[in-house]
């Protein structure tokens, strides 16, 4: 049981200073580095006088000095709010905004200029980071202060700063670390996601926690096919950590499949739909391996259920359950008006329990309209439509937000996306509302990502479609028309940007 996070880092870098705790690309740091440089930054924090316990800012993408920063932030008071090196200047003012930093450390170039608050940059950085300073935890982050805030991707309007605790995290570090996910010692992690994506924390805590390796995959690497299935065999990995879209792209590879990848025992998943079509893939290239279906929204802190995806579950189900609750959270199925529901009965899920956020930082208009108490705990209203079964096994059937009403007939898009996939000649799906003048849907469209094929024209692949999925799909879900493209759009976090392809189809992109 962990009880202190960058505590059991340092004593496991103070009993294995030489042991790899980074890997970039065959840029190596050790624990060792991790503890000095995190130690140093933290006493330099310490001399600039910046407002205590306001969050700090850390800039940058998948450089090992990012995660020396997060420590330090947490060892000075502080807790951390990573950005992506890639955000656009819009978000980067947003969170200065509403976040309200103390300072800002940026290990890549700022894309602005920065006045309104300290910028911790370039060499001074370097040397704050290697002036091999000691550093003693006087005033650090504990208990219900925040450990580290997500701020989130705001395509619509302004990204919401989560607040998370070292409290919270460690409900769900432990959880993970238990015996659910079959995590081992010294074991090299896939880091993919970005750090302000909270998937992150699945590889940085799973493997700075176990004496492991976190494999670092830079954007520019996953981006470019050539330089990815070239990186990829070469990181020897034992655990994979990503969203369900990332692994549709290894699968893309031939050679993504257990000969070459012998270590590879386990797939672990978060941040969207795992459906059944990836995981028969990965259950057919890689047959020993451990594949986990694990949900929750990044204000109850990563992940709450999880679900192992075995031979059984893939023939029992075809649309993939989000698993079990973890032990210290509890599901509660609620009506619009707030009324319980009974099993298999679809209505929001709230969650409740100690991995619930204590709220949007600095926003309490919209922690008051998503925050509630259930039974005493701190509650969330997930916004996600579901039901619970009598085994108690949670079962997803999409966003509240993304649900349309089409003729008379409500429709779940990620449902009809789901359906979608499970066509011999589809790769990547995503369903979308078009709307007319006056803002009412008129049709809905089917953007796809093909298999190879030899139909010598679209409406040939269409008509294949439709019959592949003829006894599958209620008509009315059918889509009116097939776009097809070489690839889908993503967010920054890797998943598919479906509202970004409703702005682009209904020409507001």
């Amino acid at each position: 049981m962990i009880e202190n996070i960058y505590k059991h880092i340092d004593q496991y870098a103070i009993a294995h200073p030489d042991q790899i705790a980074y890997d970039e690309m065959g840029v190596t740091h050790t624990y060792g580095e991790l503890k000095a440089y995190s130690d140093s930054l933290a006493a330099f924090l310490d001399e600039q006088k910046i407002t205590e316990k306001a969050p700090i800012m850390v800039f940058g993408g998948h450089q090992f000095e990012m995660v020396a920063a997060f420590l330090a932030a947490v060892k000075s008071g502080h807790a951390y709010a990573p950005v992506d090196k890639d955000s656009t200047n819009d978000r980067i003012e947003n969170i200065l905004e509403i976040g309200q930093p103390a300072a800002v450390i940026a290990l890549d170039e700022l894309p602005m200029a920065i006045s309104s608050v300290p910028v911790f940059e370039g060499q001074a950085l370097k040397d704050a980071f290697t002036a091999g300073k000691s550093y003693e935890l006087t005033h650090p982050v504990l208990g219900d202060d925040n450990y580290y805030i997500i701020f989130t991707s705001g395509t619509t309007g302004k990204p919401k700063g989560v607040q998370i605790s070292h409290a919270n995290a460690l409900s769900y570090i432990n959880w993970m670390l238990g015996p659910d996910f079959d995590l081992h010692d010294g074991q090299n992690i896939l880091t993919q996601t970005p750090f302000s994506f909270d998937v992150s924390v699945m590889s940085w805590a799973g493997a700075l926690l176990t004496g492991g390796v976190m494999q670092a995959l830079p954007k520019e690497v996953a981006d470019d096919f050539k330089q990815l299935f070239a990186a990829l065999p070469a990181m020897n990995l034992d655990r994979w950590v990503s969203t369900p879209s990332f692994a549709n792209v290894a699968l893309l590879s031939p050679d993504f499949n257990a000969e070459n990848y012998p270590n590879l025992k386990t797939f672990l998943f978060c941040g969207e739909v795992l459906t059944s079509a990836t995981s028969k893939k990965l259950r057919e290239r890689f047959p020993e391996a451990k594949i986990y279906n694990t949900y929750g929204p990044t204000e109850a802190t990563v992940a709450v259920s999880a679900l192992k995806i075995t031979d059984e579950v893939l023939a029992k189900y075809d649309k993939l359950p989000i698993g079990y609750m973890k032990e210290d959270m509890k599901a509660t199925i609620m009506d619009k008006e707030g009324n319980v529901l009974p099993s298999d009965e679809p209505g929001e899920l709230v969650l409740s329990g100690p991995a619930v956020s204590k709220g949007y930082l600095n926003n309490p208009e919209k922690t008051a309209a998503a925050f509630l108490e259930v039974d005493g705990q701190p509650g969330y209203k997930t916004g996600d439509l579901c039901f619970e079964d009598a085994d108690g096994l949670l079962h997803y059937k999409g966003r509240m937000d993304f649900q349309i009403k089409l003729h008379g007939f409500r429709i779940e898009l990620e449902d009809v996306a789901q359906h979608l996939t499970q066509s011999q000649w589809v790769e990547q799906a995503a369903a979308v509302p078009r709307y007319d003048k006056n803002g009412d849907i008129k049709q809905m469209l089917a953007i796809i990502v093909p298999k190879e094929n030899d139909f010598e024209k679209p409406m040939d692949l269409t008509n294949a479609i439709r019959t592949d999925l003829k006894d599958s799909i209620m008509p009315y879900m059918m889509p009116t028309r097939f776009v097809y493209r070489e690839q889908m759009p993503l967010t920054q976090n890797g998943k598919i940007d479906l509202k970004g392809l409703i702005a682009e189809v209904n020409g507001n992109a």
